[in-house]
């Protein structure tokens, strides 16, 4: 029976710790005043690039920003900024930086330490509504990945609609 409560304790703990929301990341909730969730025609110097396929099922948007703002993270040089649109709403901001050590000391200071993932070698960051990816692009570069859990879900529950639709259709 001790066993079992202990086994239960470590359960509850693990979940618990896992699940802990980071404060910082879900106010900024995106890079500077690109919001997730936000109409994507509403974010300055967006245009559209083509329509894609998300995981190879969802339809989206796939747009680029080129205005002055998001140029630069303090003095490390942004190369360009990408979003993924689903019903107008930015689901996705893709940031490619140059590499510079700055970058993720700045980012723990931010949003405290990342945990590592090994599989994927990538630094991430969570919150309840959305998560922040840093990883290696290339040789020189780093991308910054900002992803929106309820649009993501959104996408999910209209992709089910659709094949309940389909069922019914019979």
């Amino acid at each position: 029976m001790a066993n079992r409560l202990v086994t239960i304790f470590f359960i509850v703990i693990s979940i618990t710790a896992w699940s802990q929301s980071n404060p910082e990341l879900a106010k900024r909730n995106g890079f500077k005043d690109i919001k997730l969730g936000m109409q994507v025609d509403s974010v300055s110097g967006v245009k559209f690039v083509k329509d894609i396929k998300e995981k190879n099922e969802y339809p989206a948007q796939l747009y680029e920003v080129d205005h002055p703002d998001y140029e630069s993270i303090g003095e490390v040089k942004v190369k360009s900024v990408e979003l993924k649109g689903y019903k107008g709403l930015v689901y996705e901001i893709g940031v490619i930086t140059q590499k510079d050590t700055r970058l993720m000391k700045g980012m723990e200071k931010a949003y405290g330490k990342p945990k590592y993932i090994l599989p994927t070698d990538t630094y991430n960051w969570t919150a309840d509504s959305l998560s922040l990816t840093f990883k290696d692009y290339s040789k020189r570069e780093i991308k910054l990945t900002y992803r929106s859990y309820p649009v993501l879900k959104m996408m999910r529950v209209d992709k089910g609609k659709k094949i309940d639709d389909i069922a019914e259709d019979f």
